[in-house]
Formats: C-alpha cells, sequence, structure tokens
C-alpha cells in the first residue's frame, strides 16, 4: 500500500502552525498565564469538603482530628486559588513588573476575603439543604440530600463562585459553574443573585442568568428559564438588568419560562409548568396554562377530551 501520510505531513504541520499567526482570540499559545481548569476543579472538591466536611474525604484519609486536616485544606485552597486569581487578573495585561506587584498583591486580599465569606456560604447552604428536606417528600435525610442531589450540588459552586464574581475576578467564577453545568444540567450564571432557602428539585435544564434576583424560599423546578426577553443587542447590553426578579416564596413549576429585566414575580406568586411570562405579576397570583388541547385517536376516529376549567401545576 502506498504511504500518503509521509511526504505529506511536513507541509500539513507547517500550514497548522502558520495558522497561529493571525492574532486572533483563539490563537493564543501562552498556555501558562491563562486559568488551569484542572486545578480549579481540584479546588471545587476541596471547598466542597469545607461545606460538607462530613460527607467528603480523600483517598488517604488517615487522621484522628478531622479539623486539623481541614486547616490543612483550607491553607492549600489559599495558595492555589491565590496563584490562579493572580493569573486571571493579569490576563490580556501589559507584563511589566509594577502592575505584577500590584496583582500579586490584589489576588492575595480577594484570597483572603474569598475566605473571611466561607462561613456566610454555609450558612446559606444549611438553609439550602433545610429547603429541599422540607419541600421534597422523597427525601429521607439531610444526608441523601448532601450525598446525592444535583440541586444541592449546583447551589453549592454558585454560591462560591458568586464571592469571586462579586469580588470582581474573572474567567474563574465562569469555569466553576460551567463544571456544575456539564455535571448536572443546570446552568446557573455566577452573577445571580440567589437568597436562603433556595430549593432546586430534580434541576435538569435549569438556566439562570446573570442578572437574575431570587429572593428568600423560593423553589424551582426542571427545564425552568430565568433568562433575557432578548439577546439581539449582544454587547450593548452588558451591565443592564437583562433578567427577571423573583420576590419571596415563589414556586416556579417544571418548563416555565420568565424572561426579562422588567419582570418581577411577586412574592407568594405560583407560576405553573410550561408558562412563558415577559411581564410582571402580582404577589400571591397562580399562574398555569388552562385546558391544554390533547387529540385522541381510537379506531381512525377522532375523539375530544371533555372540557375541563381545572388549572394544574406539573411537578414529579
Amino acid at each position: 500500500m502506498k504511504d500518503l501520510i509521509s511526504p505529506s505531513i511536513h507541509d500539513v504541520t507547517q500550514a497548522i502552525l502558520a495558522d497561529y499567526d493571525h492574532g486572533r482570540p483563539i490563537d493564543k499559545l501562552d498556555i501558562f498565564n491563562q486559568p488551569d481548569s484542572k486545578v480549579i476543579y481540584e479546588l471545587i472538591g476541596e471547598l466542597t469538603r469545607i461545606a460538607y466536611p462530613g460527607f467528603v474525604k480523600d483517598k488517604a484519609y488517615r487522621l484522628y482530628d478531622v479539623k486539623n486536616n481541614l486547616s490543612t485544606v483550607i491553607e492549600d485552597i489559599a495558595f492555589r486559588l491565590n496563584k490562579q486569581i493572580a493569573i486571571a487578573l493579569r490576563y490580556g495585561k501589559a507584563e511589566d513588573e509594577v502592575e505584577l506587584a500590584k496583582t500579586r498583591e490584589q489576588s492575595q486580599q480577594i484570597t483572603l476575603e474569598f475566605l473571611r465569606r466561607i462561613p456566610k456560604v454555609r450558612e446559606y447552604l444549611a438553609t439550602d439543604v433545610e429547603a429541599v428536606f422540607d419541600g421534597d417528600p422523597a427525601a429521607e435525610s439531610a444526608d441523601e440530600i448532601i450525598f446525592a442531589y444535583p440541586g444541592l450540588y449546583a447551589i453549592t459552586i454558585f454560591r462560591y463562585a458568586h464571592i469571586l464574581y462579586e469580588l470582581q475576578v474573572p474567567v474563574i467564577p465562569r469555569i466553576m459553574t460551567e463544571l456544575a453545568h456539564s455535571k448536572t444540567g443546570i446552568d446557573i450564571n455566577p452573577g445571580a443573585t440567589i437568597g436562603k432557602y433556595f430549593m432546586i428539585d430534580h434541576g435538569t435544564g435549569i438556566v439562570i442568568g446573570e442578572t437574575t434576583e431570587i429572593g428568600d424560599h423560593v423553589k424551582v423546578y426542571q427545564g425552568v428559564t430565568l433568562g433575557a426577553l432578548s439577546t439581539s443587542g449582544g454587547r450593548k447590553l452588558w451591565a443592564k438588568k437583562r433578567h427577571p426578579t423573583i420576590e419571596d416564596y415563589v414556586t416556579i413549576y417544571s418548563g416555565a419560562s420568565i424572561l426579562g429585566g422588567d419582570t418581577v414575580i411577586g412574592k407568594g406568586a405560583v407560576i405553573g409548568g410550561n408558562v412563558f411570562l415577559t411581564k410582571s405579576i402580582a404577589p400571591g397570583t397562580k399562574v398555569s396554562v388552562k385546558n391544554q388541547e390533547l387529540r385522541f385517536d381510537q379506531d381512525h376516529k377522532e375523539l375530544h377530551e371533555t372540557d375541563s376549567d381545572a388549572a394544574w401545576f406539573y411537578v414529579i
């Protein structure tokens, strides 16, 4: 058989390498001055241990005092997170010594502030576990929720990522929440604001946009979108309120879409399954899809469902 690759591989390789010389964002070659996704994923694992110390352990867990071990984990987080934040802060900037020194100091300040806020994160997470246990009759215990519920995993990573977002760390918060997205199908932008006692049930397909504001005691079921009404404006919409506000004690059932930065769902409202909303709802309102039209065939003859005025909400 004739060898086709050997005579051509050099020219093909040179053509590919030359394609990196166009100066586009995809052409960057400096891999050591980019945040390291692998390190960030490892940090997420350690942060999960800090959140739930009795539920996560490493492979070499040989110790008498768990708190001593956690001290080591916290120091490791500080060391590695500081490095990743420093890289993210100087991303795309000139490499002069004065700016590098400022970046190093800034990254240390951010790292310390992040660590100081962890007790507040754990305070919120404790309420999230409570909300799921109170709201899901299938949950046998708080332990089961911490071990196995994808919604809690997604909100745990979000709550850590949101701190870094508030501290204006580039790139890293989004890498964190996209790991949760890839594992759970739950897409929460780190810029969203979410109050205490937040319950995600099932979770698959949930999308929560960057400028979404969610109050306390809110329940969200699978397939819900809290999104922008239109993205046709592109970068012109940056830093503008594009996503809805959900007030306290709201329940949003599966498949509902609530869109727009001016859309406010009032306190205690209930949004039924598959509802599509682009306007505000008054507190205490129940919104549902009325009389979905179903078609039945029997022996090649179309039958019609008996008419009913019952509103319904869909939840598993």
